[in-house]
């Protein structure tokens, strides 16, 4: 994963610097897999889990013209990079072959099982976070969901909470220093963790302590959890390796995609939630705004929650 260079930047310079989406002319189309051709086993997984084909990080061709995303602030990009290449060996050798063995050995309603069971358990941290991040009507959804999935969904094996429109939402930490008011942040990746930024390091710390697999005493159990939920992980990201490995420039690939997926997650989070207070509002009051910026959405992939990811 490499990427063109950019000279450091300054935080003011960051907060007002605005670039294109990278490659919005040669984006295919939502509904093609990103491979090209049939789909591939994880991303039928992913299409049964989400209702939707793996989303293209490079650009969305779904959003209007003109739409704008902050410039990827990468003032620590000589190192990043160094840290990019040897988490890359670390996947090509362990995580990826571990991943298709995965995929290719264990029936797909199991593997289904096990995303589900995953994402139901970190509902009660996504609840904390909506919580502090003042809303608690999603707070009050998500505990149905894992109401519902934990009881008959069979510890969250299955998702008839969707079936019942409660809406999938996953939260952390670093979206809520977001929320707070730290929307930029500088972009760096750490060994083993990947791509994050500086807020997102500081959202792992708040995160760790309340993670559910933490609470596990049994060592031999938590750690074999842990590393379930890696290998699960992992293997959802198997229908973006075509794409990674043919980019020009895989750093850069990466780096933008995660710093346009955190810009959207909190973002969108914030429009969506002034959307519903300003609605309350009489006319009169109600400030217009004829072109909005769109945040930009990236890969729609779960989350590395808690210390285990």
């Amino acid at each position: 994963a490499t990427g063109a260079a950019m000279a450091p930047a300054t935080d003011a310079q960051a907060a007002q610097a605005d670039a294109p989406i990278a490659g919005d002319a040669m984006a295919a189309p939502a509904s093609v897999p990103p491979t090209g051709g049939a789909a591939t086993a994880a991303e039928d997984d992913y299409a049964a889990l989400y209702a939707s084909d793996p989303y293209n990080p490079v650009a969305d061709p779904t959003l209007p013209a003109g739409v704008t995303v902050p410039q990827s602030y990468d003032p620590w990009e000589k190192y990043n990079r160094k840290v990019h290449t040897f988490n890359n060996v670390v996947d090509r050798t362990v995580a990826r072959p571990l991943a298709r063995a995965y995929v290719n050995v264990v029936p797909r309603p199991v593997r289904l099982g096990v995303t589900n069971f995953f994402d139901n358990l970190s509902s009660p941290l996504t609840m904390v976070n909506q919580l502090l991040q003042g809303r608690p009507l999603q707070a009050g959804q998500t505990l149905g969901r894992f109401v519902m999935n934990s009881t008959l969904g069979i510890g969250g094996l299955f998702d008839p909470a969707s079936d019942a429109k409660l809406p999938r939402r996953s939260e952390d930490f670093g979206q809520t220093l977001g929320a707070w008011g730290w929307r930029r942040s500088r972009y760096v990746e750490l060994p083993l963790f990947g791509p994050r930024t500086v807020r997102d390091v500081f959202g792992l710390a708040g995160d760790a302590p309340l993670s559910p697999l933490r609470q596990i005493e049994e060592d031999t159990v938590r750690i074999g959890l842990q590393g379930l939920q890696l290998v699960d992980t992992r293997a959802q990201l198997l229908s973006l390796d075509s794409m990674r490995d043919n980019a020009p420039d895989e750093y850069q690939l990466t780096r933008d995609a995660w710093m346009q997926r955190r810009t959207y997650q909190i973002e969108g989070d914030l429009r969506s939630h002034n959307k519903r207070q300003d609605n309350d509002l009489p006319d009169y009051l109600r400030e217009e705004e004829t072109n909005p910026t769109v945040p930009v959405d990236a890969m729609p992939i779960p989350e590395w929650r808690g210390g285990s990811r």
